[in-house]
């Protein structure tokens, strides 16, 4: 299993603050968000983002039967994926 650190994210409108993401990504990869979900639940990968030092994984969770990722740290769910940098599209 890789520990996989997540750099930047895309979303439809990356103006705005509630869209959702369809892209994460790192130094050298880019992932669509379903195939970000799958690894996860599979087992494959982690995911996770450091800012400051401070590491928060990523988690996948499911509001009214659409799954997402969001990551948690110090037992809390949070929106640090939508303060991270636009990914370039590769």
């Amino acid at each position: 299993m890789a520990d996989t650190l997540v750099t930047c994210i895309n979303k439809p409108d990356t103006n705005s603050p509630h869209e959702h993401i369809t892209h994460l990504g790192g130094y050298t990869w880019r992932r669509t968000t379903q195939e970000v979900i799958a690894s996860i639940e599979k087992g494959t990968n982690t995911f996770y983002t450091s800012v400051g030092g401070k590491r928060a994984d990523i988690g996948v969770r499911e509001r009214n039967g659409r799954k997402f990722v969001q990551t948690h740290a110090d037992g809390y769910w949070n929106d640090n994926l939508l303060a991270l940098d636009t990914c370039p599209l590769r």
